[in-house]
């Protein structure tokens, strides 16, 4: 039962995560693979406020993980989001390097060797019941307020710019400010999912947050439906489920990893070509 409990808990924090992405991604257009290092500035803040303020509210450190992400993401956004395309993809590559290096080799971090022994604020048996409500409840939150603010005026403003900017700034409108929100609440929901990480497995390390994990919440939003709000929930859980599905095969590991990377990679280029809209997505207008 704590494994499903577990599996649950995992699905509703990349829930947060791929919705997140999919705002940035796939409404505001911007070609960034950084997104899992706000993860980790939001689990890294979350957890060392943790260690280290132990009296200190779990909610009010999950929240400082959010602003914590924030700004960085206003950092990155003021220096990168003047380029676009491929220019930008790599900014938001090298500073994600950049910082998973800083993190590496910084001592009150804990280095290579991550954060452990974050303390639990909810013990017993209930713990894991507990955390998937949350969890849950934040997941939720996250897809709706996505959905509120992309169905909204704002949203078809965030359409326009994305589609045609150079006839949005010409109407009047400030496309780089719009590009800095975006991002910034993008971003923001990542790091909210960084704290509840740390909180619930008590460890953090940076080879979570690297390339890999950038792949695999690309992948979750391409699969599920990129520009659409319900489709990177069934990412999350599309991608989430097989790996533990393919554990019940029990195959030796040396099989059941590359097994695994087979599948993903099949899936990618099976939806490439049959379906590029994905899951959920459509030919009209996105849902």
């Amino acid at each position: 039962m704590d494994y499903l409990v577990t599996i649950a808990i995992s699905i509703a924090i990349y829930t947060i995560l791929a919705a997140s992405y999919n705002l940035v991604l796939g409404y505001g257009g911007l070609s960034t693979v950084a997104h899992p290092i706000f993860f980790a500035v939001g689990a890294y803040t979350a957890g060392l406020l943790a260690v280290n303020y132990p009296e200190s509210p779990a909610i009010a450190n999950v929240v400082a993980g959010m602003a914590a992400a924030m700004v960085a993401s206003v950092l990155l956004a003021a220096s990168s989001l003047r380029v676009s395309g491929d220019y930008l993809l790599i900014a938001s590559l090298g500073f994600q390097l950049g910082l998973l290096q800083l993190i590496k080799n910084l001592e009150f971090t804990g280095g290579p060797g991550g954060l452990s022994a974050i303390p639990s604020t909810i013990v017993g048996p209930m713990r894991g019941p507990a955390f998937l409500a949350i969890c849950g409840l934040a997941a939720a939150a996250c897809v709706f307020i996505i959905r509120a603010i992309v169905n909204g005026p704002y949203g078809r403003a965030i359409s326009a710019m994305r589609d045609e900017e150079l006839a949005f700034t010409a109407l009047g409108r400030n496309a780089m400010s719009m590009k800095i929100v975006i991002f910034a609440i993008g971003c923001g929901m990542a790091g909210g999912a960084g704290g509840l990480y740390a909180y619930y497995f008590q460890y953090v390390s940076p080879d979570q947050f690297d390339v890999l994990a950038s792949a695999a919440i690309l992948t979750m939003v391409v699969l599920g439906g990129m520009g659409t709000v319900y489709g990177p929930v069934v990412g999350a859980i599309l991608l989430l489920a097989i790996p533990q599905a393919i554990t019940f095969l029990q195959l030796p590991p040396a099989i059941m990893a590359p097994m695994q990377g087979i599948i993903f990679t099949l899936l990618v280029l099976a939806f490439l070509f049959l379906r590029p809209a994905g899951i959920v997505g459509t030919k009209g207008r996105p849902i």
